[in-house]
Order: C-alpha cells, then structure tokens, then sequence
C-alpha cells in the first residue's frame, strides 16, 4: 500500500504507533525507512531505550513519538496508569521530553497541550497534532480537541484531521475551511 501511494506521488504518514520491545520496533521503524515512508510514530509509553533504538533505525526519516492519545480524558488514564487521575498536559510533557532526550523529531499530542509543548520543546520541534474539529462540530470520540486555528496559534507544526473530512459530504469544502481556519 505505501508502494502504491508513493506511485501516485503522495507522502506517506505511517502512523502506527509502535510500541513494543526496542529490537521489534527497531525493526518495523527500519522496514518504514526502506519503503520511503515520509513520517511514522511510535509510543512515547515504549520508554527511553525503545525510543533510542527507534531513532537509531529510523536512518533520514523524521519520527514521533505519541504523547497522550486524544481520546483520553483524566479518569481514562487513571485506569490506564493505576493511578490517581493524571492531568494529561503533564503526562504528555513527560513524554515529549523522553521523546526529545531520544533524539526524535517531535510529538504528537492533543491541541490542549500544543503551547505547552512548543515552549518545552522549542520552535524546531514537530508538534502533530490530532484532535482537530471544525468550528461547532462534534468530538466523536475525542476527549481533549480544537479547530485547526486554535491548534496553529498553539504552536503545531502539523495537524491531523479524520472524521471531519472522511464523513463529510463535501470533503473537500471542510479541508478548504480547516484551512482557512489554520490561517487566521
């Protein structure tokens, strides 16, 4: 599938979150990088030797590290981590900068953490960020989302969009007005 992408000139994203022991994501990290995969993302939740050995076998291609998934809210990561409910903008902190100390080239995390997360990692870092929903539209599943401008204003470097799009029935009129939300 990524072959065939690339034929018709298209950029692959690879956002497989990968998340295991540091020799297997080494290895599906450098079989992304073979293919010519433009991004791809493992967990930040894999630790700092997992994140190393991604990098390391990431050869050019830029790599993320996951932060916190957008569709957490507190409670779900109190389940999540055995704990009490962690505030997600301080996790996602803690994340990114195992993620930096690993050498990566950025993050993604939600919209509610992207100034955060600007000013921790500083301007050269890829802030990618999902969770974006056009003005008054609904998060589905999302717990923590904001429009295309408030997540520019924040400091992402890239914005992922799903949902909005692919179920719209004038897709491409939603991508032209996330745009020109991004630009205000």
């Amino acid at each position: 599938m990524v072959r065939l992408l690339q034929d018709r000139g298209v950029r692959v994203f690879l956002d497989l979150k990968w998340h295991d022991i540091p020799h297997q994501v080494a290895g599906a990290v450098r079989a992304a990088a073979d293919l010519g995969v433009g991004l791809a993302t493992v967990h930040a939740l894999g630790g700092p030797a997992m994140l190393e050995a991604a990098r390391a076998a990431a050869g050019a291609m830029p790599l993320v590290a996951v932060t916190i998934l957008t569709s957490h809210a507190p409670q779900d990561l109190a389940a999540v981590f055995g704990t009490r409910a962690p505030r997600p903008g301080a996790e996602a902190e803690r994340l990114a900068r195992m993620a930096a100390d690993a050498g990566l080239a950025g993050v993604v995390a939600s919209p509610l953490e992207a100034a955060g997360l600007r000013a921790a990692l500083g301007p050269a870092a890829w802030l990618v960020v999902p969770g974006i929903r056009p003005i008054g539209s609904r998060p589905d599943d999302q717990a923590r989302t904001a429009t295309a401008g408030a997540a520019v204003r924040d400091g992402a470097s890239h914005l992922v969009v799903g949902r909005p799009i692919t179920r719209a029935d004038d897709p491409a009129l939603v991508y032209q007005t996330l745009c020109t939300e991004a630009a205000q």
